[in-house]
C-alpha cells in the first residue's frame, strides 16, 4: 500500500511542479499575448484595457493562485486568441481528435509488433528475422511527417482512398471520420512500430541465452512452450517501459502529424497558441501532456508491481 500511496504522491506532486515552473516560464517569455491580438497599432489604453480584462495587471503569485484553484475545478480560463470561448471548451472541441489518433495507433502498435517481435526473435537468423530487421531501421530512419506525405501521396493522391486535407468531424459523418483517421494513425504507427518490435526481438532474444531456458530446453519442452510459459512474461518487463513511453508520447500530441493531416488536434492548438501567445491555452495544454505522461508512467509501475511484487 505504501508503493502506491509513494507513486500516487509522487504524482500530484510532480503535476503542482510542472504546473509552477511552466506558469512562471511563460510570463518571462519575450512578447505579449495583448499585442498579439491588438496589433502594434492598438493604443496603449486598448491594450492596457485587454490586460486588465484578463487580469495580466496583476502580480504573478496572485494570478498563478488563482489559476491554479480554478484548474482544480477543470477551469482554465478564457482563451485571448478565440475570443469568446474558455480554454476547457477550446480543448475539449481537440481533444477527441487527438485521442482517436492515438487510441488507433496504440492499437496497430500493439497488434503488429508484439507478434512480429515474437515471432522473429523465435527464429534468429531466418528470413523473417533479417527482412524484418532491414524493415526496422528503414522506417525508423524516417520521419513520421515524412510516412505521412508519402501515405498522401500513395493514398490519397494516387489511389484516392482518401481526400488530403479532406478532415470530417465526428459530429458531421462518424465512418468517414474514422475512415480519415486511420491514414494519420498508420503515420504515427509505423515508426513506432518499427522501434517497438527491435526493442522486442533484443528482449526475447536476451532471455532465449539464459541458462534456465536452455535447461528447460534440455528438458524436452518444445519452443513454443518455453515461449508462452517463461520468455513471454519476463521479456515483457522492459517492452511494458518502452511501450509507455510510446502510449505517452502520442497521447501527448502528434504535431507534425496533424499538420499534414490537416487535423485540428492538440498539437496544431498548441503550435498556434504559442504563435500567438495564447498563454492561458498553452498553460492547459502543458498540464495536459505532463499529466499524461505522468499518469501513463504511474500506470506502468502499477502494471510492473502486479508482474513483480519485488519491485
Amino acid at each position: 500500500m505504501n508503493f502506491y500511496i509513494r507513486k500516487i504522491f509522487s504524482f500530484i506532486l510532480t503535476i503542482l511542479c510542472v504546473a509552477m515552473l511552466s506558469f512562471i516560464m511563460f510570463q518571462i517569455l519575450p512578447g505579449d499575448a495583448a499585442i498579439a491580438r491588438l496589433g502594434t497599432e492598438a493604443t496603449p489604453e486598448a491594450i492596457e484595457a485587454l490586460r486588465a480584462e484578463y487580469g495580466y495587471d496583476r502580480p504573478v503569485g496572485e494570478r498563478f493562485v488563482t489559476w491554479l484553484k480554478g484548474a482544480v475545478k477543470g477551469d482554465f480560463g478564457m482563451s485571448m486568441r478565440y475570443e469568446g470561448i474558455s480554454v476547457t471548451e477550446l480543448i475539449g472541441s481537440r481533444l477527441p481528435v487527438t485521442l482517436t489518433l492515438a487510441g488507433m495507433s496504440i492499437v496497430l502498435i500493439a497488434l503488429v509488433s508484439l507478434p512480429v517481435g515474437l515471432l522473429t526473435a523465435s527464429k534468429p537468423g531466418s528470413a523473417a528475422d533479417r527482412i524484418s530487421e532491414a524493415a526496422a531501421i528503414t522506417f525508423m530512419a524516417i520521419p513520421s511527417f515524412v510516412t505521412g506525405l508519402l501515405i498522401t501521396l500513395i493514398f490519397g493522391i494516387w489511389l484516392r482512398a482518401f481526400t488530403p486535407g479532406g478532415y470530417v468531424a465526428p459530429s458531421v459523418n462518424f465512418g468517414r471520420f474514422l475512415s480519415f483517421m486511420i491514414f494519420p494513425a498508420i503515420s504515427v504507427a509505423i515508426p513506432k512500430i518499427a522501434m517497438t518490435v527491435q526493442y522486442m526481438k533484443a528482449s526475447v532474444k536476451e532471455q532465449l541465452s539464459c541458462d534456465y531456458i536452455r535447461t528447460a530446453r534440455a528438458k524436452g519442452n518444445n519452443l513454443h512452450g518455453v515461449m508462452w510459459k517463461h520468455v513471454l512474461g519476463t521479456s515483457m518487463m522492459p517492452v511494458i517501459t518502452f511501450i509507455g513511453l510510446i502510449v505517452a508520447e502520442v497521447l501527448a500530441g502528434s504535431i507534425m502529424i496533424e499538420q499534414v493531416f490537416n487535423l485540428p488536434g492538440m498539437g496544431r492548438l498548441l503550435v498556434n497558441s504559442i504563435a500567438n501567445r495564447d498563454f492561458n491555452v498553452v498553460q492547459a495544454i502543458v498540464l495536459y501532456v505532463a499529466a499524461t505522461v505522468l499518469l501513463v508512467n504511474l500506470i506502468v509501475d502499477i502494471i510492473y508491481k502486479v508482474i513483480d511484487p519485488r519491485v
